[in-house]
């Protein structure tokens, strides 16, 4: 019982504090919290959690405020995230639903995700060696001209032009449509690249042709078995294609006057990292599946000169992988909460959207 309330006492602090920016006191407490104890009470509970380094005194004769250790235990002890309202799940989907692509989805979902929080919001873009591939499309434009069209998990949609030198029936290009999507459709990436060497190697592919063959439209090709080896080229080409992409977009820069108190010591060292795409993606951690939120609290994080910051991160994709990571950024002084709520269905609706447009 007492471990119970003066854990309802720090959550009572850390609730406090971040609403109010003030070191918070026992009488306060008690009556905004109705704790059912003295003020008194209240105090001897505050004494203890100081001694276990979960709050401190700011100043003489000041109330407390909560420690990273004591955000931590407090952040540990939530009962979970905390579902967001029916207004702002359909403020989400509305807002995300206009998107026309891969791009304008990351785009909004930095934008919406900052004014949520109002934090920094980071998403990266979905990560092509993470994701497989949903369908290939091998469609004649004429009789001598092939549109092939690679579809992945994560939306992203490439397409590529092969030019042949004889006529190709619709037998031929279904057929060519079938040994294709066997060898690839729901592979990864490295594995589909594979698949599609091995039906290279199949269709005799090598015999009199370099190792650049059919990567450029306008490749000629004399049989069927050249027909196939071009357009695996061109696969091979469009899955190599932003296989090494690590885009990071930023949103909601100017949340960081919001930091208050120690703006000076965080706000230069926050900008600067905020321009480097690998520090960001160090921020950002690995992603995490299954809709886990990981919140790194200051020292916690894993750039020491952003030890004043905490930092919500999940995953977000198709299935049971994540395909890349998005989050915020902010003051170790925020609404865990609701932050935690926000970072997690913004990376759902971002799942949904790539899930309905692949």
């Amino acid at each position: 019982m007492v471990e119970e309330r003066r854990l309802a006492v720090l959550r009572a602090i850390v609730e406090d504090y971040v609403s109010t920016e003030e070191p918070v006191g026992s009488k306060a407490l008690v009556e905004r919290h109705g704790l059912g104890v003295s003020p008194a009470t209240v105090r001897n509970d505050m004494a203890q959690l100081e001694e276990e380094g979960l709050i401190h005194q700011p100043h003489t004769s000041a109330g407390r405020i909560p420690t990273d250790k004591g955000y931590r235990v407090f952040v540990d002890r939530l009962a979970g995230v905390k579902p967001m309202s029916s207004a702002e799940k359909r403020a989400i989907s509305t807002f995300l639903e206009g998107a026309v692509d891969v791009d304008d989805t990351v785009r909004r979902s930095v934008r919406l995700l900052s004014q949520l929080t109002h934090h920094v919001a980071v998403v990266q873009y979905p990560i092509l060696s993470n994701s497989t591939v949903r369908h290939v499309e091998v469609v004649a434009m004429t009789p001598r001209r092939l549109l092939v069209v690679l579809i992945l998990s994560n939306g992203r949609v490439e397409q590529r032009l092969v030019e042949v030198d004889r006529d190709l029936d619709d037998d031929a290009v279904a057929d060519l449509r079938t040994q294709v999507n066997r060898a690839v459709v729901g592979e990864r990436l490295t594995a589909a690249a594979d698949g599609l060497a091995a039906l290279r190697a199949a269709s005799g592919e090598g015999r009199d042709a370099g190792p650049d063959r059919g990567l450029e439209p306008g490749a000629a090709t004399t049989d069927a078995a050249g027909v196939t080896a071009d357009v695996v080229g061109v696969l091979v080409d469009a899955l190599a294609d932003h296989a090494a992409d690590q885009r990071v977009v930023v949103a909601g820069t100017a949340n960081l006057a919001r930091f208050g108190e120690g703006i000076d010591t965080v706000l230069r060292p926050m900008l600067e990292a905020l321009e480097e795409q690998v520090v960001l993606l160090k921020l950002l951690g690995e992603a995490t599946t299954g809709g886990g939120v990981t919140v790194r609290i200051g020292a916690e994080g894993p750039l020491e000169e952003l030890s004043g910051t905490s930092v919500v991160t999940t995953g977000y994709g198709v299935g049971p992988d994540a395909l890349a990571t998005l989050g915020i950024v902010g003051p170790t002084r925020m609404d865990y909460p609701g932050t935690m709520a926000a970072v997690r269905a913004v990376a759902r609706y971002m799942s949904r959207i790539l899930d309905e447009n692949g």
